[in-house]
């Protein structure tokens, strides 16, 4: 997929990020997918390897969602995240679906219900979900939906440590490279300094 100018994954704006949850995913196991790298700004890889327990409990979809330190880039340490009241109804959507398949402890099963589904597969499903709503050659990835999460949460005036503690990056630099910045956010600050 193409990326924009700085190599970067783009980041979707509110209109795409509905058509995609409406329009482009067609089943509730993407929906809750997509719905946890977005509303939980987590990576792909950490969605794709979470077990049932992490997210659901005997009561149904638990109030935090939990990515074990083990299924984080560079086995950082283990995160609890609120759980969106949307995502929520993404998961106890699939939950429903779900239910059925008791045996595998992934939220999410690989191919045939064993292990876990690879993150190459979560691409190709969300490559489909862009072909089929007209955004396929918009530099969009898996990765667009946790740089969209984080950069909503900056641009809403989120301190940047409580965005960190939620994204899991080691250092506020690593964190700040991820934001997206766009010209008329850097008029604006310029705008501000009226002496």
């Amino acid at each position: 997929m193409k990326r924009n100018r700085n190599g970067q994954a783009e980041i979707l704006t509110p209109d795409q990020i509905t058509l995609l949850f409406t329009e482009g995913f067609v089943n509730p196991r993407d929906r809750a997918l997509f719905g946890i790298c977005l509303y939980a700004a987590t990576r792909i890889n950490e969605c794709c390897t979470l077990f049932k327990a992490d997210v659901i409990g005997s009561r149904g979809v638990r109030s935090k969602l939990i990515i074990r330190s083990h299924n984080t880039k560079g086995a950082l340490d283990t995160r609890e995240i609120s759980i969106h009241p949307t995502l929520k109804g993404y998961l106890e959507e699939y939950n429903e679906v779900f239910k059925a398949k008791p045996r595998n402890p992934h939220l999410f099963p690989g191919r045939h219900g064993l292990g876990h589904i690879h993150k190459a597969s979560a691409d190709r499903i969300l490559r489909e979900a862009l072909f089929r709503i007209n955004l396929d050659d918009e530099g969009f990835s898996t990765h667009s939906f946790r740089r969209t999460a984080l950069t909503t949460m900056s641009d809403a005036g989120i301190p940047l440590r409580h965005i960190q503690n939620i994204s899991g990056h080691r250092t506020l630099a690593a964190l700040e490279r991820y934001l997206g910045v766009t010209d008329e956010q850097k008029e604006n600050a310029i705008a501000t300094l009226v002496f």
